[in-house]
């Protein structure tokens, strides 16, 4: 069995953003040579998510406007986390909705999707460099 291991790095200029990361992710597969396995997606910080569905720019609005409602960024001072200096206790719940990570089967060399299927990070704090971890596993 073969491994892979590569790290994305993303610097979002604003406080939230959502990146479509299907393209990058398809490279990483086509360097590690793997026609067959498992493909991790992860978000390397427990300010940011990985997650999968459509690429549609109404839906990102949605989730823009969901999220902000479940957690609103201010006022700030609503967030015990922010007591210590912070002021991201909205970014560490919406991480946890959006989920840490992904896994695709690999097959026939290519992500195994659904119909509409993509890979995004999501960033919920912002205007500083993250990684994203792609580590492939197969034959």
């Amino acid at each position: 069995m073969k491994s892979y291991r590569k790290e994305l790095w993303f610097n979002v200029p604003d406080r939230r953003g959502f990146i479509n990361i299907t393209p990058q992710v398809r490279q990483c597969l086509r360097e590690s040579g793997i026609a067959e396995g498992l493909i991790l997606v992860n978000a390397m910080h427990i300010t940011a998510s990985v997650f999968i569905n459509d690429d549609e720019t109404g839906l990102h609005a949605d989730y823009e406007a969901w999220l902000e409602q479940l957690a609103p960024h201010e006022p700030v001072s609503r967030y015990r986390h922010n007591r210590t200096g912070e002021d991201n206790g909205d970014a560490h719940l919406k991480r946890q909705v959006m989920g840490r990570e992904v896994v695709v089967a690999v097959t026939a060399g290519d992500l195994d999707f659904g119909p509409w299927e993509q890979i995004f990070y999501g960033e919920f704090d912002g205007r500083r460099p993250k990684r994203v971890l792609v580590k492939i596993i197969g034959e």
